[in-house]
Order: C-alpha cells, then sequence, then structure tokens
C-alpha cells in the first residue's frame, strides 16, 4: 500500500469524496451530516491523503487546517471493499504524521452517534482522541460529537 497527497483532479478520487459524501448524508438525519463535496476539499488549507493498492484507490482522509495550532480531519474513507485491512489506521496514521511535521497542537474530528460510526470512533480512541467540546461551526448534539487530540506535550 502507498500512502501520498491525492489530486482532486483525479476522477478515483473525485468519485471516492463523492461516494463518502453520499453515504454520510444517506445514514446521516437531515441537517447532520458535514462531510465535505470536492469543493470544500478543494482549498489551499485542506490537504487530501490517498492510499492505493497497485494502481487502486482504496481510501482517502483529508487535513484542514483552521488555525495556525489546530486542523481537522476530514473524508475518512475506505472503500467498503477493503475494510478489515488496515488501511484506515494507515491514513489516520499519515494525517497524524502530517500534522506534528507542520507544528499543529490539536487535531480535531466531527463525527456521528449512531451505529455505523462505532468503528471509525474505536479506531479515534486507539489514538488517543477524546471526546470533547465542540469547535469551529458545530454542535454536539443527539447526532454529532466532537473529538479531539492533542499533539504536543
Amino acid at each position: 500500500m502507498r500512502i501520498a497527497e491525492a489530486s482532486l483532479a483525479d476522477a478515483a478520487v473525485r468519485d471516492l469524496i463523492a461516494f463518502h459524501q453520499q453515504d454520510m448524508e444517506a445514514m446521516s438525519p437531515p441537517g447532520t451530516s458535514f462531510a465535505l463535496d470536492l469543493s470544500g476539499l478543494s482549498g489551499t488549507e485542506t490537504t487530501v491523503l490517498g492510499a492505493w493498492e497497485g494502481e487502486e484507490l482504496v481510501a482517502i482522509g483529508a487535513l484542514k487546517r483552521l488555525s495556525s495550532g489546530q486542523a481537522e480531519l476530514k473524508s475518512m474513507r475506505t472503500r467498503p471493499e477493503h475494510l478489515g485491512k488496515g488501511i484506515a489506521k494507515a491514513v489516520l496514521e499519515a494525517l497524524i504524521d502530517l500534522s506534528r511535521a507542520e507544528g499543529i497542537a490539536r487535531l480535531s474530528l466531527e463525527t456521528g452517534t449512531s451505529d455505523e460510526f462505532v468503528p471509525a470512533i474505536r479506531l479515534y480512541a486507539k489514538y488517543g482522541f477524546e471526546r470533547g467540546d465542540a469547535f469551529a461551526d458545530y454542535v454536539n448534539g443527539p447526532h454529532n460529537q466532537c473529538y479531539h487530540l492533542p499533539l504536543t506535550e
């Protein structure tokens, strides 16, 4: 598996972003999905990483810088047929490493609360993310929750 910065001009990257957004909207109550579309991931403050097995894109994850000291994980998605291979773990590790290399002090994320989100929440917890206060424009509620990982001692 190879993990590297992904180009938003790549059709496979665009397709996986669209799949992720559609799936998040389908499983979330109206107004509670904050998955970014292609335009939301295209700013200079956002880096999208891809994971490839051979020539096949199998996962993506993004880092959106919110300030000089805080960034947010976005668009973490592994293709369903590749779940259980440790790909999400590898993408998460690469995004944490990128954050540390840039001097980010706090890495945050927003996710859902339903059963579909439990595997992702377990992964984040293994890396030290803890449930906490809402950030940016998010509000913690019955369908959304925020997690944070301090990256500096």
